[in-house]
This record gives C-alpha cells, structure tokens and sequence, in this order.
C-alpha cells in the first residue's frame, strides 16, 4: 500500500504527527527520476514557548511558512551552506514544524538534515510548497510501523534555555 500523507494528516498536534511520520516514505521527483528514503528520525518545533524554535518570538519573512497550515514544505539556510526541510503542522496561524533529520535509503543511513536535502535535490524553492506529487516532493505511507521509538535531545539548539534540554528527537 502506497498512500501519500494528505494535508489532514499534518494539521494534528505536532509530537504525534512526528512519531507517525516515522517509518513513512520521504519521495522526491525530479524529472523522470524518483528517490524514495524511509524517515528513521526527525526533530519537533512547536509553538510560541519553544524558544528553539524560528518562531518563537515573532512571525518574520523567514519563518512565516511556520504559520501556515499543515502539509506545507519549511525550507531554509543554515551556516550559509546547509538547507533544512521542515514539514509544517497544525493550524493556520500556530507556528510548529518538523525537521526531517535521518532517511534510510537503500540500505545507506543519511544521518544529518543537510545530506539528506543534498541527496534529495532538496532547495528553497520548495518553501512553502504543499507536499504533494505536483510540488514533487511528498511522504507516503507504506504500511510500516516502528516497534521502539527512542526520543532524545534536539542537536544545535544550545542558545535556547531550558528547551535544548526538551526530549523532542525521536
């Protein structure tokens, strides 16, 4: 069974969406080529109060995508050279996001959200896109559930108080 996630599927509270998307089908077609990796990790920004999150303390040209209604691409810069893909959830209007950190593709692990945007052809031009096929990036559903999920710490988040200790990498 190959289901693409619907924009329903993303407008839920954030952690749950995150321990769903485990498991699921990152999909990227460029072209008439198509690469598909499972998602094996990824990281929760949500609200006003995460202060490690872009959006914690005001809507601004860069993290405006964040405020929009789930299913949508979250695409941005890091250091000038890294671009990281965030999918948008919950309702219109409250900023939350989930970083796509780790996809396991054909039996090689791309642990880093920089490598898997690299190897997914992955760019800013996807901001603020739908994940859909006609966007031609998506994830689908193909019928795996993980058994254990391990949560841990977000990763380069030290500038931010008591949230860098929230166990929000699963």
């Amino acid at each position: 069974m190959r289901a693409i996630l619907t924009k329903k599927f993303y407008q839920r509270q954030t952690s749950r969406v995150a321990k769903e998307l485990l498991g699921k089908w990152l999909v990227r077609k460029t072209g008439i080529s198509t690469i598909a990796g499972m998602i094996t990790e990824v990281e929760v920004y949500d609200g006003f109060g995460d202060r490690a999150s872009h959006a914690w303390r005001r809507k601004t040209k860069r993290n405006k995508v964040m405020f929009e209604e789930g299913g949508v691409w979250y695409v941005y810069l890091v250091y000038g050279m890294h671009e990281m893909l965030n999918i948008v959830t919950r309702e219109e209007g409250y900023p939350a996001a989930i970083l796509i950190r780790g996809v396991l593709v054909a039996h090689a692990h791309m642990n880093g959200p920089g490598k898997i945007t690299q190897f997914f052809k992955i760019d800013r031009r996807l901001n603020g896109k739908r994940a859909e096929r006609k966007n031609g990036l998506w994830i689908e559903d193909r019928g795996l559930r993980p058994k254990h999920i391990k949560k841990g710490r977000r990763i380069g988040v030290e500038y931010a108080g008591r949230w860098k200790h929230a166990l929000l990498r699963l």
